[in-house]
């Protein structure tokens, strides 16, 4: 795992005692029901990293980005929360 994709788990994980790695972090960017069991980090995966590394991080994992756009359209809906890739 690259250097940007270090940098996403540490975004991601900074304030939780449940540590996500790679594998199960792009495992809740599959589904709504996996999401909403991470809400935290899946909230700032969705807006706090910047969307390009969202995009390359998503297709590194073998997730399409019209998959993860849905997704966060999905998880913005169920949060009301506002995110780049939901729009």
């Amino acid at each position: 795992m690259g250097k940007h994709f270090v940098s996403v788990l540490t975004t991601v994980n900074a304030p939780y005692s449940v540590q996500l790695d790679d594998a199960a972090l792009a495992h809740c960017l599959t589904s709504l029901d996996l999401a909403k069991q991470h809400p935290g980090h899946v909230s700032a995966f969705l807006g706090e990293v910047p969307p390009a590394l969202q995009v390359q991080f998503a297709v590194m994992h073998d997730i399409s980005v019209p998959d993860l756009k849905a997704l966060a359209a999905a998880f913005s809906a169920w949060s009301g929360e506002s995110y780049p890739l939901a729009a």
